[in-house]
């Protein structure tokens, strides 16, 4: 019973994951992330804090889905962006998927703006393979408050913040694979890209990042 329980957890962590990456491409995420980025900043209690955004070396942004009867499955997409000396880059669009045993009935959705603190942080997400949360990059739930003192040093190579139900939900993505969407990144900048050359700053932003680029600038 334990080995079949597993199956239908994995199949459903599977289904889930296949059908957030298959959803509509890029553009739609970065529209979702500007928003996301929005919401987050108009809690004035649990907003992020700006000097956490100012020393932000990138942003990734994730809407994640969570169902289940009984076993549970999550997969989700976004996008990453990092900042070089140049300001913003384009994003790059990211996945992640996984099962539990927990016991759940019903669906939820949480939105996620996860902190990259410092270059090597932006590298896993760049060199395109798997990224697992809390194994390749250490992970903490990040302070709240616009009042944070600006000099406060970063304790983890990234910083996690979630809503759900537009409320602030203090979750983790400990142990969360992220993986690169290839094929939606194709789409959006017209040609192979890897995201090495889109988080680097060597492939011009689309037009359709700019929104989200001018959401970022303020920080």
């Amino acid at each position: 019973m334990m080995r079949a329980a597993a199956l239908t957890a994995a199949f459903l962590a599977g289904a889930l994951a296949a059908g957030a990456a298959r959803a509509q491409g890029l553009q739609t995420d970065v529209d979702q992330a500007t928003a996301i980025i929005q919401r987050f900043g108009d809690m004035p209690e649990k907003s992020i804090p700006d000097a956490v955004m100012r020393h932000a070396r990138g942003i990734a942004v994730l809407t994640v889905f969570k169902a289940g009867f009984g076993l549970s499955g999550q997969g989700g997409k976004g996008l990453v962006i990092a900042r070089t000396g140049s300001g913003w880059t384009g994003p790059s669009a990211i996945a992640t998927g996984g099962a539990g045993f927990g016991f759940q009935i019903g669906a939820e959705i949480t939105e996620f703006v996860i902190i990259l603190n410092t270059p090597e942080a932006v590298d896993a997400f760049a060199r395109g393979g798997n990224v697992t949360i809390g194994a390749d990059l250490s992970v903490a739930a990040g302070p709240v408050g616009r009042n944070l003192a600006a000099g406060v040093t970063p304790m983890a190579a990234i910083y996690t913040y979630s809503l759900s139900q537009g409320l602030f939900a203090g979750m983790s993505l400990q142990g969360a694979v992220i993986i690169t969407r290839e094929a939606s990144n194709r789409e959006f900048y017209g040609k192979p890209v890897a995201p090495a050359e889109i988080l680097s700053g060597k492939v011009a932003p689309p037009a359709g990042a700019q929104k989200l680029i001018d959401a970022l600038k303020r920080y």
